[in-house]
């Protein structure tokens, strides 16, 4: 039986989806932030380092971990904790349990949403002025634009009050922990570049009109040991408005040549981040009152290794080309309470949607095999079924889509559209007629394309204008009829074909 171009292009695809899924069978706990300034952190444990034993016993997950530590620190005496990883084995003397946050090592790439993972929650006001409703919404609104320019997927930002009437922003995170979140809202990201004391430009669109972000223009451009200590660069290219342009003009066009190196002027253009200097950057003296738009912006990142310089000195890129983007929020914030979220779901859900699946499948091939009396083609509909679903997870793997419980039943709803558009081509294959095979597969596909058409123009409005759980929904929906039309719709109509053939 010799296989079509189109079977062959779905065996290829389910393929890449299994790379891009990963599925993992390691062991252990992997660690998701480390407290800085803590005896974790100076020993050197890091985030994304895999815990596999503590104190010499077996650490299969994180409940071993938990029951571990607990025994470790049952006296409130100083204790020698030997943590082993991967690669090497750290050694803590403290009297409290170690500052770091872990958790189970994900099985595949794909990410849950709050429901199913849970997340991290932080209670956040203004610092040192009352919010009233119209400043809030301006706080939710720039907050919600930063951490969606993070790409973060599941991110839910909205106002609350308490009993007293005080107007405060929830923010809630899927797969965060306190930590990262608290690293994400804790600062305010005033950006401003100064030369003395003039400010040439402070961070948003309205003195930076372009920022790169990917390309030649942007990225880690050297790497180097400095004073014991890795230490990598980076720099990337931003384009300022005509009058920030003009300003810097003006401000430069007053200066006088530096006399250590006459191919600079005398002050440098010095970048604060929340009124801290991050660089200092040499201006060159044909810049000397000259109306440019086109800066280039450096920084560094630093490690105990070159790799975790590297990813230091690309998470500070990302940061600050958001905060330029985004421009600084309007007030300073201060967390009121940060905890961890419990997924509201959880495994439990897990559990019973792989059961309910397993039931409705059993129901599906009892019906297909009665109506049909063909074992190949109930395994051909239940085959391609379990395909459609396996690449609309790879898809949401790959583009980072956390999928939540609403994302889950998107997917089943493409599941049962696939199984109806299988039914139109079993049907309008086996129909008696004196059409020929691929005349009467081409009608079942005229069907199919239509009824695809009509499910995409009634989704399309749920994704670009809903929230929430329509927006999830939407997507996965469309990623599911969008599959099974490109890749799974055409092999299974040539494996019907071979199996009538036969």
């Amino acid at each position: 039986m010799k296989l079509t171009w189109k079977i062959w292009l779905l065996i290829i695809v389910l393929i890449c989806s299994a790379i891009v899924i990963s599925p993992s069978f390691e062991k252990g706990v992997v660690i998701k932030s480390v407290e800085k300034n803590s005896t974790a952190f100076d020993e050197g444990l890091r985030a994304g380092f895999v815990i596999n034993s503590i104190n010499g016993e077996t650490v299969n997950n994180f409940e071993d971990y938990t029951r571990l530590i607990g025994s470790a620190f049952s006296s409130k005496n100083k204790t020698g904790l030997k943590i082993g990883t991967k690669d090497a084995e750290f050694i803590l003397f403290a009297d409290e349990s170690p500052r770091i946050t872990v958790s189970d090592i994900p099985r595949t790439k794909i990410k849950t949403g709050l429901d199913l993972s849970g997340g991290a929650r932080a209670l956040v006001k203004a610092k040192d002025i009352t919010l009233d409703s119209d400043q809030l919404d301006e706080l939710i609104t720039i907050t919600g634009n930063r951490l969606n320019e993070f790409g973060i997927a599941d991110v839910s930002v909205k106002p609350v009050k308490d009993l007293s009437g005080n107007n405060f922003m929830l923010i809630e995170i899927a797969g965060a922990t306190p930590a990262d979140l608290s690293d994400l809202v804790s600062k305010q990201g005033k950006f401003e570049a100064k030369i003395g004391n003039d400010t040439v430009f402070v961070g948003g669109q309205e003195d930076i009109t372009y920022v790169a972000r990917t390309g030649e223009q942007s990225g880690i451009y050297s790497c180097d040991t400095y004073q014991g200590e890795e230490a990598c660069s980076f720099r990337f290219a931003i384009t300022l408005s005509e009058k920030a342009a003009e300003r810097q003009a003006g401000i430069t066009s007053n200066l006088s040549l530096d006399s250590s190196n006459s191919e600079y002027l005398s002050k440098k253009l010095d970048l604060y981040l929340d009124d801290n200097l991050v660089d200092s950057l040499s201006i060159a003296k044909d810049l000397k009152g000259r109306v440019t738009t086109q800066i280039s912006i450096q920084g560094s990142g630093k490690g105990k290794t070159r790799e975790e310089a590297y990813n230091d000195a690309v998470n500070n890129m990302k940061k600050l080309q958001t905060i330029l983007v985004t421009g600084s929020l309007p007030y300073k914030l201060e967390i009121v309470k940060i905890d961890t979220i419990s997924p509201v779901l959880g495994k439990e859900f897990a559990k019973n949607i792989v059961i309910l699946g397993a039931i409705v499948f059993l129901l599906i091939s009892l019906t297909l095999f009665v109506k049909y009396r063909r074992i190949k083609v109930t395994l051909a509909v239940i085959l391609t079924l379990f395909s459609e679903a396996f690449i609309t997870l790879a898809i949401a793997a790959l583009i980072k889509w956390n999928l939540d419980a609403p994302s889950i039943a998107g997917i089943i709803a493409g599941m049962g559209i696939g199984v109806n558009d299988q039914i139109v081509i079993l049907d309008e294959a086996s129909f008696d007629s004196k059409s020929s095979l691929k005349e009467k597969i081409k009608n079942a596909f005229f069907v199919i394309l239509s009824a695809f058409s009509l499910i995409v123009v009634a989704m399309l409005p749920l994704f670009w204008a809903g929230a929430g759980m329509l927006k999830g929904f939407a997507l996965t929906t469309i990623i599911g009829v969008s599959v099974g039309i490109l890749v799974t719709r055409p092999a299974f109509a040539d494996i019907v074909k071979m199996i009538i053939k036969e």
